[in-house]
């Protein structure tokens, strides 16, 4: 009797979580004795995956503040790379996190396991040179975006374009009048979503300064109501010691980003990969950012790509509004969100458009190219 296939997964961050327990569903129906090894969180996990150490251990932002992590990590990806050869799983898959995967996948492609990479790093933004590093790395580049995909077959890379999985969950038309008497919101008022960001620096630096937007925008729209959904417990109690002292009539939620974004007529959010799902609600946005000022020194000097936010780069023009560290002040974040909530249809007629592009069974299509790779597709 032949032995389960057995596939090594390793995610970096929640958003990897999800797309990695998508992947393992898909595995999972057609292979339904498959092993998962690797290194994920808790949807990963409970789609079989054995996890040598928690996600967590991975999640860190930034060129400077991974400084300080840098030996632990580096420790973790020597005894990554012992356990993975002495396991010989039949493929590798890094989601996500290149700057950790992508050692990791070379290392194991030169042992002779295959390797695939799901989700492209943004090399065509900024490094370029690092796409030489992917073709010797992985075997298969996995893209969730189509200007991904061209990109890589430029430069000689096996890929597939499989779409994103975001866009094949969330409904083309999402029902506002049910999301806000699910959240017990008002049906007539004006609602704005504040999206500071799923990672503890995130919020601190992003949630003071959404919450004076927010001030500001009720300053002249009396009626204003607001929601913000918190990632974690620890997200809560961060944002609750901010709204200390202010008079808002915000709501917030222990997750429900989704039905944060249905209810509302606007969203001011963190660049990242909320934006994609606030423009596959089709809601009108300001995209803002803020890292330490030498990371953004360093991004700055190195970005080629126009554009930072993904409704931005998908629509190759300026679609959404972008407001980067010292541009990003109360002031003008409100007064770039108080016109969408009037007109906001000028800004998400192409939204839809984009999510038919990227609604192609993502997870399905991921599977039947790693297994494809195995040669058990």
């Amino acid at each position: 009797m032949r032995r389960p296939l057995k596939i090594a997964l390793v995610a970096g961050e929640s958003s990897g979580d999800i797309l990695g327990a998508g992947l393992m569903q898909a595995l999972k129906i057609r292979y339904p004795d498959i092993e998962f090894i690797g290194v994920g969180g808790p949807r990963m996990e409970a789609e079989g995956l054995t996890s040598y150490f928690p996600l967590e251990r991975l999640a860190v932002m930034g060129l400077v503040e991974v400084l300080g992590r840098l030996p632990e990590l580096l420790a973790r990806r020597r005894r990554l790379v012992d356990s993975l050869l002495e396991a010989r799983p039949d493929a590798f898959v890094g989601i996500d996190a290149p700057d950790f995967n992508l050692g990791l996948e070379l290392k194991l492609r030169r042992a002779g396991i295959k390797t695939v990479h799901y989700v492209s790093p943004s090399v065509w933004a900024w490094r370029q040179k690092r796409v030489l590093k992917i073709r010797e790395a992985c075997d298969l580049m996995l893209t969730l975006f189509p200007f991904e995909a061209q990109f890589y077959d430029e430069h000689r890379v096996p890929v597939r374009f499989v779409g994103h999985p975001l866009a094949d969950t969330i409904p083309l038309q999402a029902d506002r009048a049910a999301a806000r008497a699910a959240l017990g919101l008002p049906g007539e008022c004006q609602v704005v979503a504040l999206m500071p960001g799923s990672r503890g620096g995130e919020v601190a630096r992003l949630g003071e300064l959404f919450l004076a937007a927010a001030e500001r925008l009720r300053a002249v729209r009396p009626g204003i109501r607001f929601v913000l959904p918190c990632a974690s417990p620890e997200r809560r109690a961060q944002l609750e010691s901010m709204l200390a002292g202010r008079d808002l009539p915000l709501t917030l939620l222990d997750g429900r980003s989704h039905e944060a974004l249905a209810a509302c007529n606007a969203v001011l959010i963190a660049s990242g990969t909320a934006t994609l799902e606030a423009l596959l609600f089709k809601r009108p946005m300001v995209v803002a950012y803020s890292v330490a000022p030498l990371t953004f020194r360093i991004l700055k000097r190195l970005v080629k790509s126009p554009y930072v936010a993904l409704p931005n780069l998908l629509a190759q023009r300026l679609l959404v509004p972008e407001l980067l560290q010292e541009a990003a002040t109360p002031d003008a974040l409100a007064q770039a969100l108080s016109p969408l909530l009037d007109n906001g249809d000028v800004q998400t007629e192409g939204f839809d458009l984009i999510h038919r592009t990227l609604r192609c069974n993502a997870s399905e299509q991921a599977a039947e190219a790693v297994l494809g790779l195995v040669g058990q597709a």
